[in-house]
């Protein structure tokens, strides 16, 4: 059937059908308020997909260009393969079997990540280049062209940057890898992932400057001068004024720098300039630098874990061997990402990071949680209120909890989330952070905002919580205005805390001293057992505190006394 022949509501409901949810009466609703956002560009491309062969054009390869000198070997992740066939993807070991590649017992990410070859700039890599060399030919055989998950845009960009990547760190592809690569790039041009933008269109125009500089002819002067527009484009649209990446997400904003970072590294050995990318760079640095604890590591905000993306210090490192210039964190007492809606508060000991942010772009909000003014905290190097962080994609009740308020630090009403995240990555009607004030004195600083989050309920209930920080710790009163049947607070604990409650509130002693958290109003309370996600694939016990907020008002203290004290 051709698109022609079907009217356009038609051909998009038959799209829908594809998803998990139908659309029926309880749930149109969150459809309207998910696909109301879309640009037109997202839902033509998905209608586009549904009737286009992505086919790659068989036809000879362009020539490769002569070997490029001067690669700066770039950030080396963790070794991924462990045998010559064994790969390791979140913490499961799979054998990798000629049917492995498309085995759809493994969940759809596990299944991107064996067709990354991200172990070809692992740690080591050169010590694997003979399994490196039988994978790559392993991986052209048992996947035939437009055939299964490693031909879907965003593997073939990852895997596109990475085999060439290799290539420039003085390993030959042979010419069989050559021709596949091209097929690879032609596959990727025919279906750049305009239904999704964001970052996906991002690594898709990373893959064909790649592609372009690495190639030449004709054919690789189109990649080229079609993944520069695109790029810059997107660097206009997806890095905003104070530095952030517009998903809000400090894991996938790390991501978006290290590929400027790749950029930069070939652009300075075949010749181009890559000025235009310097001052990004910095304002991204500088931002990342904010959103990181004291540890060095990244916050929990929206979709974060260690382990997928390199460390703050490894990107200064990078950037350092490419010769920019160096970006320190500021020593201001309270830094405001005003475009991206985030606070740092810094005091000698102890380190506030608040969330009063939207939930991300309302037409590519995958990435976001219903995480609306919810804080991390650190005392020393050491952190003690953490959100709950990311194990798993996809469409499990586990990966809707993880997305969900409760898995944060604050407040849930009527057991509702203040944005309505479902499926996999999806945001209906959404929270709005709203009158934010930030006061600062000699002593202290308040943060107050509201959010409309919960006005959707029938009691149209606005939370509004406000922080007072001060040099020897911190209180958030929260207030809820509209009508509700329960209310409470959630405080999730990082797993090296295990409180205790006394006459005087909970208590728990830290490896710095002791912390002393006290609740004003003496709600009653209880310490649960809920889990900590810093990796995918792993989950830790930890300890959260809940709540309950009678009436309208919660006041929480925290502070500390010990020798540190």
């Amino acid at each position: 059937m051709r698109l022609a022949d079907t009217p356009p509501w038609t051909a998009f409901k038959n799209i829908l059908k594809n998803y998990d949810e139908t659309m029926n009466s309880r749930n149109l609703s969150r459809w309207l308020h998910t696909v109301r956002h879309l640009r037109p560009i997202q839902i033509a491309n998905r209608i586009q997909r549904r009737f286009r062969s992505a086919k790659p054009s068989l036809s000879d390869p362009p020539s490769a260009r002569p070997k490029l000198l001067g690669w700066t070997p770039p950030i080396e992740r963790e070794p991924s393969l462990l045998e010559a066939q064994i790969q390791r993807v979140f913490e499961q070991d799979i054998p990798l079997a000629p049917k492995a590649w498309n085995d759809p017992n493994l969940s759809h990410l596990t299944r991107y990540n064996l067709h990354y070859f991200d172990d070809l700039n692992a740690a080591g890599f050169s010590e694997r280049t003979l399994w490196h060399i039988d994978l790559i030919a392993r991986w052209i055989q048992e996947n035939p062209p437009g055939i299964g998950t490693g031909w879907e845009p965003y593997p073939l960009s990852i895997r596109i940057a990475n085999w060439i990547k290799w290539s420039l760190a003085g390993h030959a592809l042979t010419e069989d890898a050559e021709r596949s690569l091209a097929f690879q790039v032609r596959s990727l041009e025919n279906q750049l992932e305009f239904h999704l933008l964001g970052n996906h269109l991002w690594a898709n125009a990373k893959a064909l400057i790649f592609a372009g500089c690495y190639f030449e002819g004709p054919e690789a002067a189109r990649w080229l001068q079609r993944g520069t527009a695109l790029f810059d484009q997107e660097l206009k649209e997806q890095i905003l004024p104070d530095g952030g990446h517009f998903e809000l997400s400090p894991m996938y904003h790390s991501v978006m720098l290290e590929d400027l970072l790749d950029l930069v590294n070939l652009y300075q050995i075949t010749g181009k300039d890559p000025e235009r990318l310097v001052n990004p760079i910095e304002s991204m640095r500088r931002w990342l630098l904010a959103m990181c604890h004291p540890d060095g590591g990244i916050s929990f905000f929206n979709d974060a874990a260690f382990g997928i993306v390199p460390t703050a210090e490894q990107l200064a490192d990078y950037a350092s061997r490419l010769q920019l210039p160096e970006v320190q964190l500021p020593q201001d007492r309270v830094i405001h990402l005003k475009d991206s809606g985030y606070i740092r508060v810094q005091f000698p000991k102890h380190v506030l990071l608040i969330d009063v942010a939207e939930v991300g772009p309302s037409y590519v909000p995958g990435h976001a949680h219903a995480d609306t003014l919810c804080f991390e905290w650190s005392y020393g190097s050491e952190r003690v209120f953490v959100n709950s962080g990311t194990s798993c994609y996809g469409t499990s009740v586990e990966r809707l909890r993880q997305r969900g308020t409760a898995a944060h630090n604050t407040v849930i009403v009527d057991d509702t989330n203040s944005s309505d995240v479902w499926s996999g990555f999806r945001v209906g009607q959404k929270a709005h952070p709203f009158d934010l004030k930030i006061q600062t004195s000699a002593d202290d600083v308040k943060i107050t905002c509201s959010h409309s989050g919960y006005q959707r309920l029938a009691g149209r209930v606005t939370h509004t919580r406000q922080w007072q920080v001060h040099q020897n710790g911190f209180s958030i009163r929260d207030e809820l205005s509209g009508r509700h049947d329960i209310a409470e607070a959630r405080f999730h604990f990082h797993p090296t805390w295990h409180f205790h409650e006394t006459p005087e509130g909970y208590e728990a002693l830290g490896n710095t001293g002791g912390i002393f958290l006290q609740l004003g109003a003496h709600q009653p309370s209880e310490l649960k057992t809920s889990s900590f996600h810093p990796r995918f694939g792993v989950a830790l016990p930890n300890q959260v505190l809940r709540v309950p907020i009678d009436g309208s008002e919660l006041l929480t203290e925290v502070g500390w006394h010990g020798k540190d004290g």
